[in-house]
């Protein structure tokens, strides 16, 4: 069977069980969800409605959710009983996407299938995840997309498992998402004069400028799709640091109100950081209310990655700041601004994540840390009892060159081949058994600064994506036995369109 991610077991007898236009589909209420999803993904390309059946045969579909497994786990069966799919809550779209995947690849065509035949082999699969965090990253702030790609990555997510994808809405580039109390940061924010051209160290700009941002109803919209695939939407807000683009918006939210700067066309990190004032954090909690109304998410990405501090110290109001707050330095000052969003997030009963530079200073009670500097901050963050989600740049950044940069679109550099994204295993060696109870998952990160366009996002994330899908299911094995399976998937990549990387 060439599934990916590899389900944990799989069992096969001989004989094919065959989906027509007459299959019928039984499904528990709670099931209804899933119904949905199986019409639209299976039912739909095979030309079959999966009308109500009256009671299960030979010709049916049954889906039931059993409360005693785990949310995500699922056992599908395929024989001449017909198809029964049996799942925790989260697991029924899972399993949906399994048996989409044991159908010809020609059921993931977008136009007629040409009379395929649709069967299906007997099989009894029994799967669940190993990690509840498998998920993908991208940033819409350096480029914007149009909102039916993030629909479409939620998709190309969803068949490979994953259930996060973790949207980088804000940065000193560009400011991605309606606020309603704050139209500026819109109106001036989602635009930049122009863009780099080249790598960072050859300064050349295009001179065409670039912007645009998501409504709320838009991402309402995308949060309701992503849902019915079992994925979640996690948003990020960076702050302190990357907030170029806010400055731009509302100068007083910067250390000198009185010096007018664009947004950022430059990449890279850049000095202007938030002004650690009462006004400044009651932005902050504004910005994150609306944030809140528009994503039912439990973590809130919040970034606190990159924050220089030359600008705080040398403020004689900032050092002031830090005298009245009793703070030693600033780093100090930046784990006091990260703990106070923290406890606006919980008082409302959400879970503060970033970037693992909010260890810096003391961790805020309740934070997860995102580890990207290698594994180092996720694995302090987890021996102090905190969550962690580990996505170290070295396998986990798909920004970076898949081969010898000769031959390959430009990257911001480094080399992450698929072999060595697929070598990945998310649990540290070494780490004691409670404090990898810690390490929620991992993910792959689509930095966007050179990718300028949606086909540009496709070709660098598959099918690394797919070697990483397998790595956070937990089924991740020999290299050889995955580039097999792969072979035959790219045949379902190539009827969805998908521009990877061949």
């Amino acid at each position: 069977m060439h599934l990916i991610p590899r389900p944990a077991r799989l069992t096969t007898t001989p004989g094919t069980w065959q989906l027509t236009e007459n299959t019928g589909l039984i499904a528990d209420p709670a099931a209804g969800g899933a119904a949905e999803l199986l019409r639209e993904l299976v039912g739909r390309p095979a030309g079959s409605k999966l009308a109500p059946a009256a009671e299960p045969g030979p010709d049916t579909i049954r889906l039931r959710v059993d409360p005693a497994l785990a949310d995500e786990e699922y056992r599908l069966s395929v024989s001449t009983e017909g198809v029964v799919i049996t799942g925790g809550r989260r697991g029924l779209p899972l399993a949906v996407q399994t048996l989409r995947q044991l159908l010809p690849a020609e059921i993931f065509a977008t136009g007629p299938a040409g009379g395929a035949a649709w069967t299906v082999p007997y099989v009894e699969i029994e799967d669940a995840p190993r990690f509840g965090w498998r998920g993908v990253m991208l940033d819409v702030a350096r480029h914007w997309y149009p909102v039916a790609f993030l629909h479409r990555m939620v998709d190309l997510a969803a068949l490979h498992k994953l259930n996060v994808v973790h949207l980088h809405l804000t940065d000193d580039q560009g400011w991605r998402m309606e606020i309603d109390r704050y139209p500026r940061l819109t109106e001036v924010g989602a635009w930049r004069a122009e863009s780099m051209l080249g790598h960072y160290s050859e300064g050349r700009y295009d001179g065409v400028p670039h912007g645009g941002f998501y409504t709320k109803s838009e991402l309402r919209d995308l949060v309701a799709h992503a849902r019915t695939r079992g994925i979640t939407i996690v948003p990020e807000i960076d702050m302190p640091g990357h907030m170029r683009a806010a400055i731009a918006a509302y100068p007083e939210l910067g250390d000198d109100p009185e010096r007018a700067l664009p947004v950022a066309t430059a990449w890279g990190v850049h000095e202007q950081v938030l002004k650690m004032s009462e006004e400044t954090i009651a932005f902050c909690r504004h910005v994150l209310e609306e944030v809140l109304e528009v994503f039912p998410s439990e973590w809130i990405h919040i970034g606190g990655d990159e924050c220089p501090k030359r600008e705080w110290e040398e403020s004689a109001w900032t050092q002031a700041r830090l005298r009245e707050l009793g703070l030693s330095d600033a780093h100090a000052l930046q784990s006091w601004f990260i703990g106070r969003m923290a406890d606006f997030l919980a008082e409302r009963g959400r879970r503060l994540i970033g970037w693992d530079e909010i260890l810096q200073g003391g961790l805020a009670p309740g934070a997860t840390v995102m580890s990207w500097q290698g594994e180092q901050g996720g694995i302090d963050a987890a021996r102090a009892g905190h969550d962690a989600v580990m996505c170290p740049h070295t396998h986990t950044y798909f920004d970076f060159y898949q081969a010898e940069p000769d031959g390959e679109p430009l990257a911001i550099g480094g080399l992450t081949t698929l072999e060595h994204v697929y070598a990945y295993r998310p649990v540290p060696a070494g780490l004691e058994a409670e404090a990898a109870g810690h390490v929620l998952g991992t993910q792959g990160q689509l930095w966007s600064e050179y990718l300028p366009t949606s086909a540009h996002v496709e070709y660098m994330a598959f099918p690394r994506l797919c070697a990483l899908a397998e790595v956070a299911w937990g089924t991740a094995g020999e290299y050889a036995g995955f580039t097999e399976r792969l072979l035959a998937h790219r045949r379902r990549l190539d009827h969805l369109g998908v521009a990877y990387r061949r």
